[in-house]
């Protein structure tokens, strides 16, 4: 059987039958610095053969002899290597050239550099990563993107009411258990406990998140993990102890954010999130979800 007796049963008690998985690599074209026709352009020549995917700026990779994040384009900050998944949580958040947005979790800097992307350079970004092994991912990043409206910090994103700011928008991409389309090896490494474990930590960063946020601003929740104990429960658990409310996310694919988990019931609006369960949609598993403070 692939996978634990114990993820397996509960994954299907969810709706989803679990199995092996083969995604293809995924980039994000930094329109700020590059066309999408002058990379596939350049990439071209090198044999590189890219497919347009169902993001802003997102290209799926269908054939390459060599590693695209050891290319000359990519050290030139031309494209980021990045799942389409993962792209999902800043297209959510739709941030505009005027908003202050704060990015709770950004290294190593994919989503930080989109959220530029998305801005035009302008407006204002805070980057906060706590860190010391991943803070210099973050800023090598911004260096290789040529951002020019983020300041970063190396700070948990716990003490940003030291910062003493309120932003238009946020992105929590939080730190979670993970899933078994990106890690091979994962079923052999987690267990419960390492999800109850990471949904501690991600109901003190939602807290913080939520806080951080101006009366009317949005807050964008997203987890690579496929339990609901880091995804909707973390969400109900917002619903019941702040004042928030779920909004459609606007993306066109994805499973509706499960409104029943075994035996609890949650809110009718939890079906406006999106769960995106591996191999269903050709992306890693992932979960995403938009607030209004």
């Amino acid at each position: 059987m692939f996978g634990k007796p114990e993820f397996f049963t509960r994954y299907k008690q969810l709706g989803h039958e679990i199995g092996p998985v083969m995604l293809s690599p995924c980039i994000r074209v930094n329109s700020l610095k590059i066309s999408h026709a002058a990379l596939l352009q350049r990439l071209g020549k090198e044999g590189v053969v890219l497919e347009k995917a169902n993001a802003r700026d997102a290209f799926i990779v269908k054939r390459s002899k060599f590693s695209l994040g050891a290319c000359v384009e990519h050290l030139l900050g031309y494209f980021y290597v990045q799942s389409l998944a993962a792209q999902l949580p800043v297209q959510v958040l739709n941030p505009l050239p005027s908003d202050r947005v704060l990015d709770c979790c950004a290294a190593p800097g994919g989503k930080t550099t989109q959220l530029c992307q998305w801005m035009n350079n302008r407006g204002v970004i805070v980057a906060l990563e706590k860190k010391d092994i991943r803070f210099p991912a973050l800023r090598n990043a911004l260096n290789r993107f040529s951002t020019r409206n983020v300041v970063a910090f190396k700070m948990d994103c716990y003490n940003v009411k030291q910062l003493g700011m309120k932003y238009d928008k946020v992105l929590l991409d939080a730190p979670c258990s993970g899933n078994y389309a990106s890690d091979p090896d994962w079923f052999e490494k987690r267990t419960l406990k390492d999800v109850r474990h990471s949904a501690r930590i991600q109901k003190d960063l939602l807290a913080a998140a939520i806080k951080a946020t101006r009366n009317g601003g949005i807050v964008v929740y997203s987890t690579c993990s496929l339990e609901p104990e880091e995804n909707e429960l973390n969400i109900q658990w917002a619903l019941d102890n702040f004042r928030v409310k779920i909004l459609p996310t606007g993306l066109t694919s994805g499973d509706p954010g499960l409104t029943k988990v075994f035996t609890k019931t949650l809110s009718k609006d939890m079906s406006l999130c999106r769960r995106f369960w591996p191999g269903k949609y050709g992306t890693e598993g992932f979960f995403v979800a938009r607030l209004k403070c």
